[in-house]
């Protein structure tokens, strides 16, 4: 908390402000950046020896309070309550062809459908959706999402979720199924996709 509302302190300057010695604030700080939560870097005063100065990292930082999510909520009501239901819709529709563009920029035409599961699975892990996917007994594939960075969106407004089911069937190509059984928003641990590629006679 001294970080966070002080920024970058020495150990000296950190024990004076906390009512106990350097030695021990080093203790405890070095004990910290083993958590990843600090890193000290060098600051030159001019003549002498450098002074080590310590600040939060990314990780520390998330351990404060963050209200983007109820921010998004309020923001959606307010477009639904004011704007109206299309003005929402306009804006998932733009989100679902932002989205359906930037991933079949990264999509290879030519691929299998393995092959385009692979990426897509790798697009939204790096996108936060702690995704895996595996090829199934039956040779249908299983796309699992272990987390959900817009869930409080998406609990507020399930167009957010067809709208990426949407993109999911688009961009894995013709001749595939994808149907969503398990749903984070719904209630389940994860949400979960399997994807078949269909028959000729299914078609």
């Amino acid at each position: 908390m001294a970080l966070k509302m002080h920024g970058a302190l020495s150990a000296t300057a950190l024990g004076a402000m906390l009512g106990t010695t350097s030695e021990a604030a080093r203790q405890q700080l070095l004990r910290l950046a083993d958590e990843g939560l600090v890193e000290a870097r060098s600051a030159s005063a001019g003549v002498g020896r450098p002074t080590q100065l310590w600040t939060l990292t990314p990780a520390a930082q998330a351990r404060f309070p963050d209200t983007h999510a109820a921010l998004t909520v309020q923001l959606l009501d307010i477009v639904r309550t004011r704007l109206g239901d299309d003005a929402l819709d306009a804006i998932i529709a733009v989100r679902e062809a932002d989205t359906r563009n930037s991933y079949e920029a990264v999509m290879v035409p030519a691929a299998d459908l393995e092959g385009r599961v692979a990426t897509l699975a790798a697009m939204r892990s790096q996108e936060g959706y702690m995704a895996a996917w595996s090829k199934e007994a039956d040779g249908s594939f299983l796309l699992v999402e272990n987390h959900c960075p817009i869930c409080a969106a998406a609990t507020a407004c399930q167009g957010f979720c067809r709208a990426e089911l949407e993109v999911f069937r688009s961009v894995l190509g013709t001749g595939v199924t994808v149907e969503r059984t398990e749903h984070i928003v719904s209630g389940g641990r994860r949400c979960s996709y399997v994807i078949k590629a269909q028959t000729d006679a299914a078609v």
